[in-house]
């Protein structure tokens, strides 16, 4: 099941547009989509290692998962943490808060270096994908 859904997210092709959003403080209250998140998505998209690759630096709350990263804080309890807003800015553009951050912005196009020629001129995770990520980690309280 796992494997088919991987397949099926790098079979699905991701918009080359940038969402428009507006940053107030930490966060992008607004979702970049009108459309409903899905969590289950967001997980999978997660844990994905060819594209978000979120585990090469962060770890979950998931002891069947393994070869999860240290570097990144762990995503244990983010959602008791961080308002959907703050995981939303962090995903799309990290280094809106911290312009040394090491974590890749998700969602943006322009000024970056040393990009795979898969996502030349287009972000990693398309708006919907950020929001299904949002509201996987949103979810995470405990």
């Amino acid at each position: 099941m796992r494997a088919a859904l991987a397949l099926l997210l790098l079979a699905t092709p991701v918009s080359a547009e940038v969402a428009r959003f507006i940053v107030t403080g930490d966060a992008i209250e607004a979702p970049l989509t009108a459309s409903p998140a899905d969590a289950g998505r967001g997980g999978a998209i997660l844990r994905n290692r060819e594209t978000a690759n979120c585990l090469i630096c962060h770890s979950i709350p998931d002891a069947r998962e393994r070869f999860m990263g240290d570097i990144g804080p762990p995503l244990a309890g983010v959602g008791s943490r961080l308002t959907p807003g703050q995981i939303r800015l962090r995903l799309v553009d990290p280094t809106r808060l911290n312009p040394e951050a090491i974590m890749p912005a998700y969602h943006r196009t322009e000024g970056l270096r040393h990009v795979d020629a898969r996502y030349l001129g287009r972000p990693v995770l398309s708006a919907m994908e950020i929001e299904d990520v949002v509201a996987y980690l949103a979810g995470l309280k405990d």
